[in-house]
């Protein structure tokens, strides 16, 4: 990997910076992780701002949440960016961000309707890994055929095996609920997003 590129660098040091910022200085200020992470419209905690601010956001009970993000930005995002330019990457990475979003809140606006529970009741939603699953699965699509070596463990993979692992465990993480507490279909509707998005800039 090269240098890293101007839009990279910046939603990391966004990232890192209102992750400690808001950790040590947030409540003293008026800005608290509940303020920022996005919760359910019709929450009483529920801001409009929330909509982009969540993609910033990441627990601060798991700095590894946020150091896996921004080791995965960093691997795919610069070279997106080095392929496409800053402009198209840093479009991309929203989008798939607000596509991640809105996964998130219709599964969660399903199963709450089944479950009978009101939106009172539910969790914020925070954390970069919608875009960063939408920019993982573009890498992989480049490098569908190609190996791909793998720092854990040291092995080589091809970029499909890549795929099938990242995302079939994000699927059956998510139909199964075995993992608690992570938005696997957030993740999913980030690489779903940016699937889409390719295909449009294709045939645009």
């Amino acid at each position: 990997m090269g240098r890293m590129t101007e839009v990279v660098k910046n939603l990391i040091i966004i990232n890192v910076l209102m992750y400690f910022g808001v950790k040590l200085l947030g409540c003293k200020i008026g800005f608290c992780f509940e303020e920022l992470a996005l919760w359910f419209p019709g929450h009483e905690n529920f801001r409009p701002f929330q909509f982009l601010t969540h993609m910033f956001m990441h627990s601060e009970y798991s700095l590894t949440h946020l150091a896996f993000n921004m080791l995965s930005l960093y691997f795919v995002g610069c070279f997106l960016e080095h392929v496409w330019g800053p402009k198209k990457f840093l479009i991309y990475y929203l989008i798939c961000g607000l596509g991640a979003m809105a996964t998130h809140l219709g599964w969660t606006y399903f199963i709450m309707q089944q479950a009978g529970i009101g939106v009172e009741q539910t969790g914020p939603m925070l954390g970069a890994s919608g875009a960063v699953s939408g920019c993982v699965l573009a890498f992989l699509i480049y490098f569908w055929n190609q190996e791909l070596r793998l720092l854990f463990p040291p092995i080589a993979v091809k970029g499909w095996m890549l795929f099938v692992a990242y995302f079939g465990f994000d699927l059956y993480a998510g139909l199964s609920g075995s993992s608690s507490g992570i938005a696997h279909w957030a993740h999913l509707g980030g690489a779903l997003t940016g699937f889409i998005t390719l295909q449009i800039w294709k045939r645009a």
